[in-house]
């Protein structure tokens, strides 16, 4: 009958406590590669490029070389933060600065010029339907002295921009002679526009096809005669609103992206005299918020426009506002609502004295990036002179004192073949930012980038570790809840058929003490001593010497359980 012993396998506490040593090591090598350079802070501020900190940060008792140190760097500290702070409150500021240039070029483009004559209906082109119409806007009776009759009260509805086309004031009457560079030009070189003044004429509007020139001063640029027809003025029975009492034109130089705003923007020229505008181009260039309050050309299109200027926005308004209000825009506006009729004059009015007061709240024109403008200097002379009154009555087939009274002369030119450059700006970009900073962290406490950085990797590394030493005795529990022992189960029938040399050629005779048992380590002593069907687990960590007196073995079987404790 097969018999079978369970034994209890112990190993040697010195052996264990080799084994424990020879991990510890291991994990101190692995530690000691994975923990930081600089575990200490006397160690960090000796190795760190930041000045002083290792004068402060010494192993030792602190001392006054130490405390001197100390407020040195700190007050070095406190005046770099200082005029750090400055630095970064003045970018923040966003402040620019105005540079001023002149360059000159070969030729230039000439700019848009448009004029229009002040009296805006001829009093003889005006019909009894026009006057009945108008009589809000002109105040004139009717033509005939017995007035409307009851036959006149069934005109049809007025169309304001034919009544201004045809009755408007027309440039190939008006124009006496023109020129351009030397060369001359003709009414049809002037292109139709409608303002506040009603039928006008711009030359050089086009500016796909805008002429050029290559001199500068009088006699290179545009010079007009113009007839202003005063004979065609409307008498004044009353004042309205649009009741004008000069006598002359109104002429606007702008460029050729901008539409005319010449009821506020353009100048006077009387009859009587030769009025001479010598230019000077001026290209501005503006800053974007938050430098400046310029409109970014990378914002959407204006529109009914193709470029964004500040007239354009102004009419655009205007336009707005009156649609608003009366259901309807005037000639001069853009878009295709309906043209106003003269009964809708006053409500007009109106909506254009309301939006006056409140422009810079319900419509805010920002200036452009890019802009365009043209400084001007006027001079006059009187014409004519005595001697050329009888040559140009002769002329033009006109009374001397006709031409006293009418005509005007009109020379346009540049003053240069130059252009001045007004342009914004920045005074403190990021640039001078991270300069001023860096000048000023060198000079007090001379650190750079990689100092800041220096201190970054020390701070990472200090906060890993104390991470690694709070996870760390969650480690050491898991491993004290291994198995405490080893159990080892021996078939008594499997060792009676071995061999007594084979049995007690494991270990020779007297190997051991007769007080204790062997070590014995399981990957490899186990399985050259114990047969096949020896099973076990794993030896406790902590297992001690086991002492005992030798036991007592069948003649034959000498050595075969000298190794076990059963």
């Amino acid at each position: 009958m097969p018999i079978e012993f369970v034994c209890k396998i112990k190993f040697a506490e010195e052996d264990e406590k080799q084994k424990n040593k020879q991990d510890g090591d291991k994990e101190s090598l692995i530690e000691e590669s994975c923990s930081p350079p600089a575990k200490d802070l006397a160690r960090f501020a000796n190795s760190c490029s930041l000045h002083g900190i290792n004068h402060i940060f010494v192993s030792g008792r602190l001392g006054i070389r130490q405390t001197l140190w100390t407020i040195a760097f700190l007050t070095s500290l406190a005046l770099f933060v200082y005029q750090a702070a400055k630095c970064a409150i003045s970018y923040l500021e966003h402040p620019h600065v105005t540079a001023l240039n002149e360059e000159a070029s070969p030729e230039m483009v000439f700019p848009a010029v448009t004029i229009c004559n002040i009296n805006r209906f001829r009093f003889s082109a005006l019909t009894d339907a026009d006057i009945y119409h108008l009589a809000n806007l002109t105040g004139l009776p009717p033509k005939n002295r017995d007035g409307h009759k009851p036959t006149d009260l069934m005109y049809p509805a007025p169309d304001m921009q034919d009544i201004f086309n045809r009755t408007g004031h027309q440039l190939e009457e008006m124009l006496m002679s023109c020129n351009f560079s030397g060369q001359n030009c003709s009414a049809d070189d002037f292109t139709v526009v409608y303002t506040r003044y009603g039928k006008c004429y711009t030359f050089n509007g086009n500016k796909t096809s805008s002429r050029k020139t290559k001199q500068g001063g009088m006699g290179n640029g545009l010079e007009i005669m113009l007839d202003i027809q005063q004979d065609e003025y409307l008498p004044i029975w009353r004042e309205t609103n649009e009741t004008s009492l000069e006598a002359g034109i109104r002429v606007q130089i702008h460029s050729q992206d901008e539409p005319p705003y010449i009821h506020q923007l353009g100048f006077g020229v009387s009859p009587g005299f030769q009025t001479f505008v010598s230019c000077q181009e001026q290209r501005l260039t503006y800053l974007p918020q938050p430098w400046g309050n310029c409109r970014s050309t990378s914002k959407e299109k204006f529109p009914g426009y193709d470029k964004y200027s500040i007239s354009a926005c102004r009419l655009l308004c205007e336009t707005n506002e009156v649609v608003r209000v009366c259901n309807c825009r005037m000639v001069h506006m853009p878009g295709t609502a309906a043209i106003c009729p003269p009964s809708k004059i006053n409500c007009v009015d109106k909506a254009l004295a309301q939006l006056q007061k409140n422009t810079g709240d319900t419509c805010p024109c920002e200036t452009p990036c890019n802009l365009t403008r043209y400084g001007k200097e006027l001079s006059m002379v009187k014409i004519p002179s005595k001697g050329s009154a009888r040559y140009l009555s002769r002329k033009y087939d006109k009374s001397e004192d006709y031409i006293r009274d009418n005509f005007l002369v009109l020379d346009i030119f540049f003053e240069a073949l130059n252009y001045e450059t007004i342009e914004q700006k920045k005074a403190y970009d990021v640039a001078g930012l991270l300069g001023d900073i860096g000048g000023q962290m060198g000079l007090f406490i001379g650190a750079s980038i990689l100092t800041i950085l220096e201190i970054l990797d020390y701070v990472y590394e200090v906060i890993k570790q104390r991470l690694q030493r709070l996870l760390r005795p969650r480690k050491e529990e898991k491993k004290s809840k291994q198995p405490t022992s080893t159990v080892a189960t021996v078939n008594l029938e499997e060792m009676k058929t071995k061999e007594p040399n084979d049995l007690s050629r494991s270990h020779p005779e007297g190997a051991y003490a007769n007080t204790m048992l062997p070590n014995h380590h399981l990957p490899q002593t186990l399985p050259q001593t114990l047969p096949p069907t020896l099973s076990q687990t794993l030896p406790h960590p902590h297992a001690h010497t086991l002492q005992h007196p030798r036991p007592h073995h069948h003649t034959g079987r000498h050595g075969v359980f000298e190794d076990f404790a059963c």
